[in-house]
Formats: C-alpha cells, sequence, structure tokens
C-alpha cells in the first residue's frame, strides 16, 4: 500500500494513494498527479488530489473537470476512494532525482488547516 504515513484514514477507510494516482493518471485531462490526505471535520481524513493537467485542458471549467475527475476515479476504484477536493496546480515538489514529495504537499494542507482553525 505505501507508506504508513502516506495511508489516508477517511471515516475508518484505509486508502493507499498510490491507487488513486493509478486511477487519475488514466484520465487524459491528468500529467501528474499527488495524493495526499486532507483534514475534514466529519471523516477526519479525505483524499485530495494535486492534479498537474494536459495543456489542452487548461481552458476547461475547474468545477466540471474536478466533478468529471472525481467520477473517473468512483468508476475505476472503489468509490469511497475517490478524491473529494482536487487542486490543480502547475507542479508539483520533487527530490533531486523527481520524485513527487507527498509529504511537503501534506503538511502544507493540514498547515493550511491548522491556520483555520486558529
Amino acid at each position: 500500500m505505501g507508506r504508513t504515513d502516506d495511508i489516508i484514514n477517511s471515516s475508518g477507510y484505509r486508502i493507499g494513494p498510490s491507487e488513486v494516482e493509478n486511477a487519475l493518471m488514466e484520465h487524459p485531462a491528468v500529467v501528474e498527479t499527488a495524493v495526499v490526505s486532507s483534514p475534514d471535520p466529519i471523516r477526519g481524513e479525505v483524499v485530495k488530489a494535486f492534479v498537474v493537467l494536459a495543456p489542452h485542458f487548461l481552458s476547461h471549467d475547474p468545477d466540471e473537470l474536478t466533478k468529471e475527475l472525481q467520477q473517473h476515479v468512483k468508476s475505476v476504484t472503489a468509490p469511497y476512494k475517490y478524491p473529494r477536493k482536487i487542486e490543480f496546480v502547475l507542479d508539483l515538489p520533487k527530490t533531486n532525482t523527481g520524485k513527487v514529495q507527498r509529504a511537503k504537499l501534506r503538511d502544507k494542507e493540514w498547515k493550511k488547516s491548522e491556520q483555520v482553525e486558529v
């Protein structure tokens, strides 16, 4: 399933980010993606996907594209695994060797939540 700290525990379901990432990568709009946990007052955590779009999808309506990507993930994995939050980004943070730094994205996501609660 991946590293233990990458596992997302949403409403008691354990979700590995790689399965959601693989499902998203099957969609033609997605060039690259990283999935992390995001705080949620009801579920504890939810799946959040950071998505780099293919150039010809940049002009698409973000709300419609979000729904389309969510539906796509539901159709190829268990429906509870779909990303409830999607953020479109130009690039993802990477190590010198080109590996996506999920921890940076996760830390940013949880720090953002702490600032809102204060």
